[in-house]
């Protein structure tokens, strides 16, 4: 089943689309450039929801829920960030629909319901939010606000690709306030860390901390930390983005407070988000061409047992004891499917198993029985051995726990080979299109510069590393003094 996918190095992005469908994760739906998620991929998002919710609630942040529309008026508030969402707005500009005269079973938009003022569909939340948190802070008692919201937005994208760029996503946003640029600066840091722990630990992807440059920050932001990871066809994609919004938000919906002192100050604010687009993350780091290959943190089925029989005797035989493995297991919190299923044999499940990137399969035969073992199969090694019974208990912990750690290595280890320090045009030009990957390149701080590369080569500027040393160098394009490397890639 799985060896029907079309393989990453004949076409890394139809390899990608058929995965993501044939693993059953999504598909299109009849809604231009939006997606169906199905029930397994939203699975892995449930457990990806519920650690990164985890994590927001030990750093003190609550989850509210605001209005899908905007008015417009109040997104047009702060200039930046109404310009830099203004192309990819979705307008709601009617509220009522009636039957139309001319042919019956027709809708028409109704001309006596236009809306008086027309409402963006969110594309991002500030805007809502900061009117909504003019009437929640009157005084420094009222801060810090800590706000997080689980969401969806719509960005009308006219190229779309399943979990890394459609029109209508799942996300979550932080919104917080804080009275001083400090505290707000901390906590847009503390976010970005919170974001690569939970990259690193439980997706087992390897990120690079750094800020974003003018060209790239988010649109409203004084500053923008971001996490960077690097897919298996050396292309970037940024995984998680967190935002110094300074006093913009703040002076554009007039949100003040009465210090402590007794004076009058416009509140600091920071924003933070990731989306569904760390599915495509997720993919693209870890699997191969039989299909899925799932950290198991982030496995909706960890473990699966699947019998193998002739009669239906040695099948009551087989479930007793699969039932008590089973049983061993989850005591233990691992999540475990027992697939009796009498309508698939036992080749396809495998095959299914392998394509949705099942960590750990183990399969019972009446040989089994006979001698008190199992076969185990590991997803991300295509590895088999015999086990005893007895021992499944205590070494299938360990092996999630190994099977997690060697994802994660392994992804570093591609990472790190695909860091490439260049000194000129010429070989920036030749890594690019012959090894791709993180180019290490000086830049001499220009917009222009930066502008001119991407046209040049369509490579971007992904971040400034937080962890990259000042070092003096050449701009590798106009040769005019620099103080450090910036990471270029082509990106998702």
């Amino acid at each position: 089943m799985g060896k029907n996918l079309t393989s990453r190095e004949q076409d890394y992005s139809k390899w990608y689309n058929e995965l993501v469908v044939k693993a059953d994760l999504a598909e299109n739906s009849s809604v231009r450039g939006c997606m169906v998620i199905k029930p397994y991929g939203y699975a892995i998002w449930e457990k990806m929801q519920a650690q990164l919710d985890k994590m927001f609630k030990e750093t003190g942040h609550q989850n509210a829920y605001f209005p899908l529309f905007v008015p417009k008026s109040l997104f047009e508030a702060e200039e930046k960030n109404a310009e830099g969402f203004a192309k990819e707005c979705a307008v709601v500009t009617h509220y009522r629909l009636k039957n139309d005269p001319d042919n019956k079973g027709k809708l028409i938009t109704d001309p006596e319901a236009k809306l008086e003022e027309e409402l963006v569909v969110r594309p991002t939340s500030e805007a809502v939010i900061w009117n909504t948190y003019k009437n929640w802070i009157q005084s420094y008692r009222d801060l810090p606000i800590l706000i997080n919201q689980w969401a969806n937005v719509v960005r009308w994208e006219m190229r779309t690709r399943l979990f890394l760029r459609t029109s209508e996503f799942l996300w979550q946003e932080g919104h917080t306030a804080h009275a001083t640029k400090q505290e707000a600066l901390t906590e847009t840091e503390q976010m970005n860390t919170i974001y690569a722990e939970f990259a690193e630990n439980f997706m087992a992807t390897p990120v690079i901390k750094g800020s974003k440059t003018e060209n790239e920050r988010f649109a409203g932001a004084v500053e923008t930390y971001c996490i960077e990871a690097l897919m298996q066809d050396g292309k970037a994609l940024q995984a998680g983005t967190s935002h110094f919004l300074g006093q913009n938000f703040a002076k554009a919906f007039d949100v003040k407070f009465a210090t402590k002192e007794g004076g009058l100050e416009h509140v600091w604010a920071t924003s933070w988000g990731v989306s569904t687009r760390l599915m495509g993350a997720l993919i693209m780091t870890h699997s191969d061409d039989n299909g899925l290959v799932l950290p198991p943190k982030l496995a909706p089925i960890q473990v699966v047992i699947v019998p193998i029989y002739r009669k239906e005797e040695q099948l009551d035989q087989i479930s007793e004891v699969a039932n008590k493995l089973a049983a061993d297991l989850r005591s233990q919190g691992i999540s475990v499917k027992y697939d009796n299923r009498d309508t698939h044999k036992p080749g396809w499940k495998f095959a299914q198993y392998e394509l949705q990137g099942v960590p750990i399969r183990l399969a019972i035969g009446p040989k089994d029985l006979e001698k008190g073992t199992v076969e185990l199969a590991r997803r991300d090694a295509l590895t088999k051995e015999f086990v005893e019974q007895d021992s499944i208990s205590t070494k299938v912990p360990k092996l999630l726990e190994e099977i997690q750690t060697a994802l994660f290595e392994k992804a570093k280890k591609f990472r790190d080979e695909h860091i490439t320090e260049v000194d000129n045009f010429d070989d920036f030009k030749k890594v690019l299109k012959t090894k791709g990957g993180f180019i290490s390149a000086h830049w001499d701080g220009t917009s222009e510069t930066e502008n001119k590369i991407k046209s040049l080569t369509k490579a971007t500027i992904r971040c400034v590393p937080f962890e990259g040393k000042e070092e003096e160098g050449v701009c590798v394009l106009t040769g005019k003094p620099s103080v450090r490397r910036v990471l270029f890639a082509k990106a998702y």
